[in-house]
C-alpha cells in the first residue's frame, strides 16, 4: 500500500472530492497552509489526518512535509486539492509497489477546464511526479512552482489524473496567476543571466520531462513570446482541435505569458520595487501555468 499527501489552501471548493477519491489507500495526510476559508473543517469531517503548516514555497512546502510528516507507508502519492485519484491510477500504483522497478514514476495529467478534457493545447501527455518512495525525493523552486529532485531512477505510469482547473472561476485563475507571474519573471531573469540551453536534451533527451525542461529554457530566450506561445499551442499542438474550450485556454496561456515579460520589464527598470519570490502560498501548480512552450 502506499500513503497519500493532499495539498491545501483555501480549497473548500475541492477538498472533499480529492479527499474521497484518495480514501482507498487507508493513510492521507492533508498538509494545509493554514487555510482562511472552510478547508480545514470539511477535511475534518473524514478519516484522515489534517497537518498545518506555514507556507514558505513550493518546493520548501513540499520537502518539510516529505520529512516532517510521518506516514504508515514507504511510498507516498502527492495530490493536489483539485487534483483526482482514480481507480484505474489507484490500481496501477498499487501494483507498482508490491514489484517496484524505479525509486519515483510520472503520471500525466488530463486538465479538465470549462466542462471538458483539453487534451491539445495542454501539451498532454505532461508529467508529473506524483509517486515515489518517500526517503528518495526532495524537492527544490523553481518559479512559482517546484521542481523534484530524485536519488534513484524514474519511470512513468500509464493511468492518468484529472486536474480540475478553474474549479474556482476565471477570477480566482487570474489572481493566482497574476502573483505566479511574479516568481516566474524572477525566474526568467535568473535563467536569462546565467542558464543555457541543453540542446542535447533539447532533441536527445531520454525523457519527455528532460526533453520539457529544456524547451523551457530555449523558449525563455525567443522573441514575441506570448504570440508564439499562442500559435504553437492553437495551431501546432491543435487547440482548435478542442473548441471553444481550447481557444480560451490558449488565450489565457498567451496573456499569462506577456504578463511574465511585463514584469520582468518592471524589475529590470523598477528594481526598487520588486517583490521577493513566492509571495503567496497558492498552492495550485504547475498544470495551470505549463513549464514550456
Amino acid at each position: 500500500m502506499f500513503s497519500i499527501y493532499i495539498l491545501t489552501h483555501n480549497e473548500e471548493i475541492d477538498i472533499a472530492d480529492c479527499i474521497e477519491s484518495a480514501l482507498p489507500s487507508g493513510d492521507v495526510v492533508v498538509v494545509d497552509s493554514f487555510s482562511r476559508d472552510r478547508t480545514v473543517e470539511i477535511a475534518n469531517r473524514y478519516p484522515v489526518r489534517v497537518i498545518q503548516h506555514e507556507f514558505e514555497s513550493h518546493g520548501k512546502q513540499r520537502t518539510w512535509m516529505l520529512q516532517s510528516v510521518p506516514t504508515k507507508h514507504d511510498w507516498v502519492y502527492i495530490l493536489e486539492a483539485d487534483e483526482r485519484m482514480t481507480p484505474e491510477l489507484f490500481q496501477e500504483c498499487l501494483d507498482i509497489v508490491q514489484r517496484p522497478e524505479h525509486d519515483g514514476y510520472y503520471v500525466a495529467e488530463r486538465v479538465m477546464f470549462m466542462g471538458q478534457w483539453i487534451r491539445r493545447s495542454t501539451q498532454y501527455p505532461r508529467y508529473q511526479l506524483r509517486l515515489f518512495r518517500k526517503d528518495k525525493v526532495w524537492f527544490t523552486d523553481y518559479g512559482h512552482t517546484e521542481r523534484e529532485v530524485v536519488n534513484g531512477s524514474t519511470g512513468f505510469i500509464k493511468e492518468t489524473y484529472p486536474h480540475y482547473t478553474c474549479g474556482k472561476g476565471m477570477s480566482r485563475w487570474i489572481e493566482k496567476h497574476n502573483l505566479y507571474s511574479t516568481n516566474e519573471a524572477i525566474e526568467t531573469i535568473r535563467q536569462l543571466d546565467a542558464g543555457s540551453v541543453n540542446w542535447k536534451e533539447l532533441f536527445l533527451g531520454q525523457s519527455e520531462v528532460e526533453r520539457r525542461r529544456a524547451l523551457k529554457d530555449l523558449s525563455l530566450r525567443l522573441p514575441f513570446r506570448p504570440l508564439i506561445r499562442f500559435v504553437y499551442m492553437y495551431f501546432i499542438l491543435g487547440g482548435l482541435l478542442d473548441g471553444r474550450a481550447g481557444f480560451t485556454w490558449c488565450v489565457l496561456q498567451a496573456f499569462y505569458e506577456y504578463l511574465i515579460l511585463l514584469k520582468v520589464w518592471e524589475m529590470k527598470h523598477m528594481p526598487i520595487a520588486s517583490p521577493q519570490l513566492n509571495p503567496s502560498p497558492l498552492q495550485e501548480a504547475s498544470p495551470e501555468a505549463p513549464a514550456s512552450l
